[in-house]
């Protein structure tokens, strides 16, 4: 006995597959669920603005949001200097550091100090340490010449050297003897040292006042010159405008390392051997400060 089909929509094959047929429904997918309600469309979220998720973050507009920010712990050099208010240098600071450093590394200064007077005593016996006679004078004179301009390339390095130890301690290293020789521009270094002696002689003549404040100005040319690898006409300017930036209490700073090492050299001299480490590294501690970093 056969049945009729029942009315309605029908499940099952289509005979003719190329023929939709109207009637039939296709099963529904028992495994997914249909999408909700104005479910957002293709491409992206809808248009409009939305609040952010709660928590502490940066404004629209990128990261980071505007503002000043200090930067990261750790010992960072400057840029360049003179980018906002200087910073100031205290005197008793300075000379502070500096003792501390040195008796911290008393016989690596001492024995550099040592060296220095040594070679010095050794360029003047071989080009003044004789007599001659008259028949000799001319070719004496020239030898002696020869021997001022030695001599004072010799002290100009050995200043370059000591500048190099100081900014080793300021920045957190005991220096080696071997420390101290640590730069490969000598050309800058002498052409910046006699630029300075001569205007600073130049400046002496000139009522004294001049030479004072020349040789003042200048009184970093050659930790530009060492630590920064300027030329030496930059390096001097480098200096003009770094000091200026802070000349009352450099000054007295100054004048404070000169007196310090007038009372080293009154003992025969033999005070000399822990003023000038003193000094030294005072004054660096001072470039440092100055042009934004971080003495250790």
């Amino acid at each position: 006995m056969s049945e009729n089909p029942p009315n309605g929509p029908q499940y099952g094959s289509n005979p003719d597959p190329e023929r939709p047929d109207p009637g039939r429904v296709e099963p529904p997918d028992r495994g997914s669920t249909p999408p909700p309600p104005n479910y957002p469309p293709a491409g992206g979220p809808p248009p409009g603005n939305y609040p952010p998720p709660p928590g502490n973050y940066p404004p629209a507009g990128g990261y980071p949001p505007p503002g000043n920010y200090p930067p990261p712990p750790g010992n960072y050099g400057p840029s360049g200097y003179g980018g906002g208010a200087p910073t100031t240098v205290s005197v008793g600071d300075a000379i502070s550091f500096g003792w501390n450093k040195f008796k911290n590394n008393a016989g690596v200064w001492i024995g550099i100090v040592l060296i220095a007077a040594v070679i010095q005593i050794v360029v003047n016996l071989i080009f003044g340490g004789f007599n001659t006679s008259d028949d000799f004078s001319d070719a004496f004179g020239v030898w002696r010449v020869v021997g001022a301009l030695v001599g004072a390339v010799v002290g100009y390095l050995i200043n370059a050297a000591l500048v190099r130890g100081a900014l080793h301690e300021v920045d957190g290293t005991k220096p080696a003897i071997g420390s101290f020789f640590q730069f490969a521009n000598v050309v800058a270094i002498v052409l910046a040292s006699i630029i300075v002696g001569i205007v600073v002689t130049i400046g002496l003549i000139l009522l004294i006042i001049p030479g004072v404040i020349l040789a003042f100005l200048t009184w970093w040319t050659l930790q530009f010159v060492v630590d920064r690898n300027e030329d030496a006409i930059t390096a001097i300017k480098s200096s003009f405008r770094a000091i200026s930036t802070n000349a009352g209490q450099l000054f007295l700073l100054a004048l404070a390392l000169v007196g310090i090492n007038i009372l080293g050299a009154i003992p025969c001299g033999l005070g000399l051997l822990v003023t000038i480490p003193i000094t030294m590294i005072a004054s660096t501690y001072a470039y440092r400060i100055v042009t934004g970093g971080r003495p250790v």
